[in-house]
């Protein structure tokens, strides 16, 4: 039996924009063009008509702003969305804003020659909406604003690190996880799969939101505790000793499992340098990035935690992190932070 085809709905007030993106998406045996709306109001009612399974969202619409419209819509009828929109510096904190809002995934719309630059990213787009339209869709959890007040666990220790990878809907995930680790916690390092510009930005909204320091990870920084790194994008982070201090190191070796930032990259480095003094966590994302450098860890002595199917939006990587043998524990993200805060006091009762 021939299987359904992904039905896909473009918003986006630009005829030449929806032309593109509907002779692209059509372009693909399992993927279709349901219907096509300049604004959201129109959406709205194509929605109802053609029950799509994935949508493509701009941002700056007539009648109604594209993150207003995916705002209600996430919360009154929850369904995958694929941001289209420029990823430039200053874009970058609306897309992020769109994830948080509970957006899948993004793409960039080409500033100059729009025709040829989406023609450039037909197997990105198509890829991407396959992966948005098996995504676990959730509404988006309030945001809190300013920092959360911290809670006390009375430790601190240089010594122990926590390394953290994630890819599609990690952007919230890494949130969840961060917002409620108090501000005495080991140095934590993240490598998320984003694109340059976006990690800067990204790193500012998690430092409002957390108590913890979050900052886009240079080259040759000495690790603190209450501290997060984030890999900027299209650099590798690892981390590195230089006598007693654990360093950062960021290069631009090839990309690992197509990414740069690869997780693999810093679980591996994770595994030869701080050994059992490191906890790994890996979070949504598709793919099996992180899989063979978590098992790594595993076996150097590291503690290691996967979030499990039913809170992931994508549950790629921890599940080949599992099959691999990597993880010792599976458990939602919301419960992720409360095990990482005991599993650090257990090991530093140790010592």
């Amino acid at each position: 039996m021939q299987k359904e085809k992904i039905k896909v709905l473009v918003i986006d007030d630009s005829a030449l924009i929806r032309q593109l993106l509907t002779e692209i998406i059509n372009g693909h045996a399992d993927l279709v063009v349901v219907a096509c709306a300049p604004d959201p109001i129109v959406a709205r009612e194509l929605i109802k008509l053609h029950n799509p399974d994935v949508l493509t969202l701009d941002v700056e619409m007539p009648r109604m702003d594209g993150l207003e419209f995916l705002e209600r819509l996430m919360r009154l009828r929850p369904m995958p969305v694929l941001m289209v929109s420029s990823l430039t510096e200053t874009g970058s904190d609306v897309t992020l804003r769109a994830l948080e809002l509970g957006a899948i995934d993004y793409i960039a719309k080409p500033k100059v020659d729009i025709a040829s630059g989406l023609q450039r990213y037909a197997e990105l787009i198509a890829e991407k909406l396959r992966i948005c339209a098996s995504a676990n869709v959730k509404s988006a959890l309030p945001v809190k604003p300013g920092r959360v007040t911290p809670i006390r666990r009375g430790y601190s220790s240089t010594e122990k690190v926590i390394f953290v990878g994630a890819s599609t809907g990690g952007t919230e995930a890494i949130r969840q996880f961060l917002e409620p680790l108090p501000a005495d916690m080991p140095a934590i390092m993240i490598t998320q799969h984003m694109p340059e510009h976006f990690t800067k930005t990204f790193a500012e909204r998690l430092d409002k939101l957390c108590t913890l320091h979050v900052q886009e990870a240079a080259h040759n920084q000495r690790l603190l505790p209450g501290h997060v790194y984030i890999a900027p994008g299209n650099a590798h982070l690892e981390i590195l000793r230089s006598g007693a201090n654990y360093m950062t190191s960021l290069s631009d070796a090839a990309p690992v499992n197509r990414h740069r930032p690869s997780v693999d990259v810093l679980f591996l480095s994770a595994a030869r340098v701080a050994g059992a003094n490191a906890i790994g966590v890996i979070l949504t994302g598709m793919g099996k990035d992180g899989a063979i450098g978590l098992r790594a860890m595993k076996e150097a002595g590291a503690a290691t935690l996967a979030q499990d199917e039913q809170s992931c939006i994508v549950f790629g990587m921890p599940k080949e992190a599992i099959a691999l043998g990597g993880v010792d524990e599976i458990l939602p993200v919301t419960a992720l932070p409360g095990r990482v805060i005991e599993v650090v006091g257990q090991r530093i009762n140790r010592v």
